[in-house]
């Protein structure tokens, strides 16, 4: 297997720093040559900071690809599946670059982040930037556990990682972000039912409903989906919250082997079936939406020599 980035399946941190970039004209010559360089970087960092869990991956944009690595392409690579249903929205917002930063230290995230800017300067202009933290117990900011379902263990790389379905990109990862900002005043007037019905689980205790009393409209219900042959649809979630005392939310990533599974999960969110959406959508909407794959660090010192 060649060398993944290691912070695709690392376990979770309690502080991330997420950079999104927009290529320069014309930089696509050098950028190869830098980001292997990043990811290197990253990985020697992860291990000159391991008292602290440092990690980090970078992955380049669905609609950059072809311009900077115009030699081969992942064979399932496609730009963010933008879904609308009524009021609801799932919007693209199209990055170059992607960036993914974590420790259990703000300063060393924020060392880190400040090397990524100086290696990008004049390659790349920072267009967005989002710090994330643990909340409590791992709980998004609606009170609820968040990533109950994630794959644990060896089996998270089986998830995140593609493998031999597609042999030059083995290591890499399909991966998708959304910022979401939630209506925390609306959330928090709902009745502790209402929450947990939203949700599926009970709130303090972290408790699945039983599958006969989940609701059609229940969180877990639209997001827990299976294959033809009844296998699940499972994705590595690296989510964490994010926020201030104006706005809060989730920044929401999903790593996966392929990018069908969450993109029939966002479909089933917003679009729903019978009828039947998210309703946790009510109290929370995706302000942004992009694709990018992340390659495995070999791939990226192969096409720096090209």
């Amino acid at each position: 297997m060649p060398r993944e980035q290691g912070g695709i399946c690392a376990e979770g941190n309690l502080h991330s720093l997420y950079l999104m970039f927009n290529a320069s004209e014309g930089a696509e010559m050098a950028l190869p040559r830098v980001l292997a360089g990043i990811a290197a970087w990253l990985q020697g960092s992860a291990d000159r900071n391991a008292d602290c869990a440092f990690n980090g991956f970078v992955a380049v944009g669905a609609n950059y690809w072809d311009t900077l690595y115009p030699q081969a392409r992942p064979a399932e690579l496609a730009p963010f599946p933008q879904f609308e249903a009524d009021d609801r929205l799932a919007p693209s917002q199209p990055v170059d670059l992607f960036i993914h930063l974590r420790s259990d230290r703000l300063d060393i995230n924020h060392l880190a982040a400040t090397e990524m800017c100086r290696r990008l300067r004049g390659l790349a202009e920072l267009v967005e930037e989002v710090r994330g933290f643990r909340y409590l117990d791992n709980r998004d900011l609606t009170g609820f556990v968040d990533g109950t379902e994630n794959p644990i263990g060896p089996h998270r790389r089986e998830v995140a990682l593609v493998g031999d379905q597609d042999p030059q990109f083995r290591g890499g990862s399909y991966i998708h972000t959304q910022r979401y900002v939630h209506n925390m005043q609306r959330w928090e007037q709902q009745s502790l039912k209402t929450q947990e019905d939203t949700v599926g689980r009970t709130k303090l205790e972290n408790m699945e409903y039983p599958g006969e009393a989940k609701p059609l409209t229940a969180h877990i219900k639209r997001t827990n989906l299976k294959n033809e042959d009844g296998s699940s649809m499972e994705i590595l979630r690296q989510s964490m919250p994010y926020g201030n005392m104006q706005e809060q939310g989730l920044f929401f990533i999903s790593c996966c082997h392929t990018p069908r599974y969450f993109s029939e999960q966002l479909r089933s969110m917003v679009v729903g079936h019978d009828g039947h959406f998210d309703h946790l959508l009510k109290y929370t909407q995706a302000v942004t939406g992009a694709a990018y794959f992340a390659p495995s660090i070999d791939f990226m010192e192969q096409a720096a020599l090209l």
